[in-house]
């Protein structure tokens, strides 16, 4: 599965000897509305209603992942 994630136009020059770390997420709040992993329509869950939600990458020679990074 190819997934792309747009990351806006972070604008970050990495100098030598910087590193960078990838942490994946099922939200954004505040930036969107949270998400309670329900599958409901937004806005249609409450707090009583949210499930936790677990990602996974996979890397090895069955499933390749890669993080590609634009270079300018």
């Amino acid at each position: 599965m190819l997934l792309d994630v747009d990351l806006l136009d972070p604008a970050h020059t990495f100098l030598p000897g910087h590193r960078l770390r990838l942490e994946m997420s099922s939200s954004n709040f505040p930036r969107f509305d949270r998400n309670l992993n329900t599958g409901y329509e937004l806005g249609a869950d409450g707090a009583d209603d949210a499930l936790t939600a677990a990602q996974q990458i996979v890397h090895d020679a069955e499933h390749p992942s890669a993080l590609v990074l634009p270079v300018n």
